[in-house]
């Protein structure tokens, strides 16, 4: 993606975007909203399909899926893979950090804590993205704002974690583990933003190429952790085929449309609306609890990232 830091695709941040010349059919606002329902629904999906296969399992499915219908999109635009090893091999690295690693990261995560939680973890990339870049980017210059909103978006994790009554009830590996997934993402992108800028090549391929890459990286792993289940419970199923197909290929394919058509800026909203979709869902769909810390704490963390996406002088 260019700048948009949203959870569903982790593609490729620096490469050109390539607009389609006809005019999308649907309204942006009306694909904004769909998106941010695709995502937000996502960590419930991680849920359903880690209720009857093991995480790897429910990655490699996601990756899976989701190659299939960029190589279905690619396969309509005429649009080839990359050629040229470097390219590979940044966008292997691409796929390990933006793609591999925070999925199955979030897919343990969900073992052991709600999806609520895991989508409100989620939502710290952006702070993380901040803290990362004031080291890594020379460009990014901190300011005052910028400062405040990261020093704000992380007493607002604290509150959803209940720092005041010492963690208690929470799991602190799956934990730990959501909010790395979280801190692998702008990894990833500041990695791509380094090595693939001016590669030429566009989004559609750099992120068909990075998912299947991911799959493969999957394919090779899974294996060596888990057996073959020795059935294949339907709902599970259907939740890991539309968390790939959905949430991770067609959500790209919007991301793009958004991207291309009102900028970056505004397509990057969509990450604050989807903690708020994943939390309604798990407590309207799952029946998750939730405490009055998590959704003030989910808010402060919005805030908070809000303010480290404003710019000097903006």
């Amino acid at each position: 993606m260019t700048t948009v830091a949203a959870p569903g695709s982790r593609t490729p941040a620096a490469a050109p975007a390539h607009p389609s010349p006809s005019r999308p059919r649907l309204d942006w606002r009306l694909r904004f909203a769909v998106l941010s329902l695709i995502w937000g629904f996502s960590f419930l999906l991680i849920k359903v399909g880690t209720e009857g296969y093991a995480p790897l399992q429910v990655t490699l499915g996601r990756l899976g899926f989701g190659t299939a219908v960029l190589a279905a999109a690619m396969a309509v635009k005429r649009q080839r893979l990359p050629r040229g090893l470097r390219t590979w091999g940044h966008l292997a690295v691409a796929a390990l950090l933006l793609n591999a690693l925070p999925f199955a990261l979030f897919a343990y995560a969900e073992l052991t804590i709600p999806s609520t939680l895991a989508g409100i973890c989620n939502a710290t990339s952006p702070l993380w993205g901040m803290a990362l870049s004031l080291v890594a980017l020379s460009e990014d210059r901190p300011t005052r704002i910028r400062v405040a909103g990261l020093g704000i978006g992380f007493l607002g994790v604290l509150t959803v974690l209940g720092a005041w009554q010492g963690f208690a009830g929470l799991d602190a590996g799956g934990t730990a583990m959501a909010l790395l997934a979280s801190l692998s993402y702008p990894i990833g992108w500041i990695y791509v933003r380094r090595t693939l800028a001016g590669s030429g090549e566009s989004h559609l391929s750099l992120t068909g190429a990075q998912l299947l890459l991911g799959t493969v990286q999957l394919a090779l792993v899974t294996p060596l952790f888990t057996s073959m289940p020795t059935r294949f419970a339907p709902l599970p199923l259907l939740a890991v085929v539309a968390l790939g197909a959905l949430g991770t290929g067609l959500a790209v394919l919007l991301q793009y449309g958004l991207v291309a058509e009102v900028g970056p800026t505004t397509a990057q909203m969509v990450t604050y609306f989807i903690p708020v979709i994943a939390t309604a869902a798990g407590v309207a769909v799952l029946g998750e609890s939730l405490a009055w810390s998590t959704p003030v704490g989910a808010v402060v963390v919005l805030a908070g990232a809000a303010l480290t996406q404003v710019k000097r002088g903006g």
